[in-house]
């Protein structure tokens, strides 16, 4: 158990920060007052997409490291 907590320590940081910085981003882009509204909203709405996207990658990469699949490339 103790090798898959190191393994997974990487994966989580690097997400932690990725998703930190699309939801800044997305948080003072729609604070700024000279934009149009349908720029913010896009503005808001892509950025937390992506910090999505990155949940989903993390959780699934997550399954990987607990399954035992350390290397994707085993699989071809």
């Amino acid at each position: 158990m103790k090798m898959h907590t190191k393994k997974m320590l990487a994966p989580i940081i690097i997400s932690a920060i990725i998703v930190i910085y699309y939801v800044v981003f997305a948080i003072v882009l729609t604070n700024v007052v000279s934009i149009p509204l349908l720029a913010k909203i896009l503005g808001a709405v892509i950025p937390l997409l992506i910090a999505g996207a990155c949940i989903y990658i993390l959780i699934e990469r997550i399954k990987e490291i607990r399954s035992g699949e350390e290397d994707d490339l085993s699989q071809y």
